[in-house]
């Protein structure tokens, strides 16, 4: 959509918000954004082709591309790569075999995957 097509952008282009609240001082404001979660709404460009990968993987997975997109930005921010997302994996991966119970012959049993 553009913002142009917005009819609230037509309706509000030209109106100066430099004196306007902030969402924190504004007790009604602050309540539903509270209830939101602690999510902030924002407006960012991104390239097409990292929305489509996003959208992709999403679809694939069965959840929505937002929540994947506020997930990378948070390991991002956390200062996490993909190598450190994967050795993290690999320990839990590991550490759930070690405490697998064994058989008497020492052969890990199996539970349905």
């Amino acid at each position: 959509m553009k913002v142009s097509s917005d009819p609230m952008h037509v309706k509000f282009k030209d109106a100066d918000f430099a004196d306007a609240k902030a969402v924190a001082a504004t007790p009604h404001l602050a309540k539903l954004q509270a209830e939101a979660g602690g999510k902030t709404r924002i407006t960012m460009r991104v390239d097409t082709e990292v929305l489509a990968i996003f959208k992709a993987r999403a679809e694939m997975s069965g959840g929505n591309y937002q929540t994947l997109m506020n997930e990378a930005l948070k390991q991002f921010a956390q200062g996490l790569n993909l190598s450190d997302v994967v050795r993290d994996a690999v320990h839990e991966s590991i550490a759930a075999y070690l405490t697998t119970p064994t058989t008497a012959g020492g052969q890990k049993k199996r539970g349905k995957v």
